[in-house]
């Protein structure tokens, strides 16, 4: 299956939420992770988790640790099952949280799929609490004059859709 972006059945954002939940298709989620080079070694914090599917992959397919930032209780609550139902709640977990006030200094990998406006307000949020060499991957999103990486394309429903790459260079001394 390619994947098809579908708006969750709640199309109204959970109050205080900045995107609506979409569903990031499996082939996405993959590529995602691959650009990144997740490894047994890396901790992934996705932000803005949804159903966890991210989340899940990083565990069951590359077997790293992973975390969901999630605001909606209801996402929060199926994800959390879902994590339980394919066997990896041991090296994953979702939770409950604006991913504004969330500490991201642990991830050593970041997943988005959120929408430029959030990219670019959480930008310097990623830049002071991520440790230099940490990998940000945002899905059809980018950073503004934030140079990625690298880039790739993938085929969405016939549409050719960016996933970046960028990695937290080391902070200015002076």
């Amino acid at each position: 299956m390619t994947g098809l972006l579908l708006l969750s059945a709640a199309c109204a954002p959970y109050p205080g939420a900045d995107v609506p939940f979409l569903v990031t298709p499996p082939d996405v989620v993959d590529g995602m992770l691959r650009l990144a080079r997740v490894t047994a070694d890396d901790l992934v914090y996705d932000l803005g988790s949804g159903d966890g599917r991210i989340v899940i992959a990083a565990a069951r397919d590359f077997h790293a640790r992973a975390v969901g930032i999630e605001i909606d209780p209801r996402l929060v609550a199926s994800s959390r099952e879902y994590l339980r139902r394919t066997g990896v709640a041991d090296r994953a977990s979702i939770v409950q949280q604006d991913l504004f006030q969330a500490d991201l200094s642990p991830a050593t990998v970041v997943t988005l799929y959120l929408t430029r406006e959030v990219n670019l307000r959480l930008r310097p949020k990623l830049l002071a609490e991520l440790r230099p060499g940490t990998r940000v991957v945002s899905f059809n999103f980018d950073m503004g004059d934030w140079e990625p990486r690298s880039m790739i394309r993938m085929d969405v429903n016939g549409r050719e859709i960016p996933i970046y790459l960028w990695i937290v260079p080391p902070r200015a001394t002076g």
